[in-house]
């Protein structure tokens, strides 16, 4: 930070701070006839082409940077007062910027703990109440009842295709090996082939008489 004092301490007080060039404040001081013993006017500036600082504008702080070295003023009266009055201008900016800092970094960190918070929410889960309990219930009953009558279902249709692969018809062979054909036609062709030997027996002992 740099703080200038006008006319005949500026020299002085830029040695001083000569690395600190974030936030640059101009003290005028304007000496009334009757200092040391009487109170300097002061006033605070900036250069027109000084940066912006994040955390302080002189045109809004003027006010209280003014007043708190009005408070140092009656302490150092019929002394030189300007060095003093000087740090005490650095030291309240200073404060006021770590002020607005540090609430700055708080607020960050409370967003920051609200964002966890919300996370670690979705895995607690929700309380179990009676009515939620009773409404996961039927929940649970009714997806039983869906995969009990799926798989009805699916054993329906499976069995309907071994039935029709059942039914297939069978081969001459298949029906051969299981009896299904041929015992009739047999019997049959036997007992026409009893009765035509009877017959040419009947036949023969016709005509030997």
């Amino acid at each position: 930070m740099g703080i200038e004092e006008q006319k005949e301490e500026r020299e002085v007080l830029e040695s001083i701070f000569p690395d600190e060039i974030q936030a640059i404040i101009i003290l005028n001081v304007k000496y009334t006839t009757n200092y040391p013993d009487e109170a300097p006017d002061l006033d605070l500036t900036q250069p027109p082409n000084a940066p912006k600082h994040p955390y302080l504008d002189i045109q809004s702080d003027k006010s209280h940077l003014l007043s708190a070295l009005s408070t140092t003023i009656p302490d150092n009266l019929g002394m030189q007062m300007i060095f003093t009055l000087v740090m005490c201008l650095k030291d309240s900016a200073e404060a006021l910027i770590n002020e607005r800092q540090n609430a700055k970094q708080h607020a960050l960190e409370m967003e920051a703990a609200k964002a966890e918070e919300e996370e670690n929410r979705k895995f607690q889960g929700e309380a179990v109440t009676r009515e939620s309990f009773l409404k996961w219930r039927e929940k649970y009953r009714r997806e039983l009842r869906e995969e009990e009558q799926k798989r009805e279902e699916e054993a329906e249709t499976e069995a309907k295709k071994k039935g029709r692969k059942e039914e297939k018809k069978l081969t001459g062979k298949e029906l051969w090996t299981q009896g299904l054909v041929g015992k009739g036609g047999d019997e049959e062709d036997e007992g026409e082939g009893m009765d035509a030997l009877a017959g040419m027996e009947k036949l023969k002992v016709s005509a030997a008489s």
